[in-house]
């Protein structure tokens, strides 16, 4: 993206915005992860239960710090083979933290893979949330026209272009000393040198 469409979309976010951006799989909702009054938007838009957590995109691994409060050595390894990459690690959270974000304890942050979503979250310069720009229970989106076919003018702003579409990002609870894959996606569990979910360990 040209500075001044980052400068555009990043004080859109600051505002409480909420754009549409084509992320390294899906298209995304990105919002600032800072602002309950955003995090409450992204819920609407979604016709998601608040309680279900959402999680964060990070502009890159320092921002981490500050979200977390233990960073195991398997975790750490992980993220730094896979990030910037389409890997989903859920980790023990700072206490205080909105509670759309949280479940037991725990949230769910990547670095996204190059994207307009990566660049968008390095100019924001601190984490953004990283939900599927879809209807909860609905079909996700590829392109700008699909998300506003869905959202119509709801959204700040919408990112042109597509996002390549596949899996989402593999999403592995890595707050413990031995990770495990909790949602198979982009990188298998093979890549990851995991064993695999457990819903595809039943379906074998």
């Amino acid at each position: 993206m040209q500075p001044a469409e980052l400068t555009r979309l990043t004080q859109l976010l600051r505002s409480g915005g909420v754009v549409g951006c084509p992320t390294e799989t899906l298209m995304g909702l990105l919002a600032d992860a800072r602002d309950p009054i955003a995090l409450a938007e992204v819920c609407r838009l979604k016709g998601r239960d608040p309680m279900q957590p959402i999680g964060l995109l990070l502009p890159d691994l320092q921002a981490l710090d500050a979200w977390i409060t233990d960073f195991p050595a398997a975790a750490r390894a992980l993220a730094a083979r896979h990030w910037p990459g389409p890997l989903t690690l859920v980790l023990r959270a700072r206490p205080g933290l909105p509670a759309s974000l949280v479940r037991a304890g725990k949230l769910a942050v990547r670095v996204p893979g190059p994207s307009p979503a990566l660049e968008l979250v390095r100019a924001f310069g601190s984490p953004l949330t990283a939900t599927s720009a879809n209807q909860t229970g609905q079909p996700p989106t590829r392109t700008a026209a699909e998300v506003r076919a869905v959202f119509g003018d709801q959204l700040a702003a919408i990112v042109q272009g597509s996002a390549p579409g596949g899996a989402p990002s593999t999403l592995v609870d890595a707050s413990g000393t031995e990770p495990r894959v909790l949602r198979a996606g982009a990188l298998s569990h093979t890549e990851l040198g995991l064993p695999a979910a457990p819903a595809e360990r039943a379906a074998r």
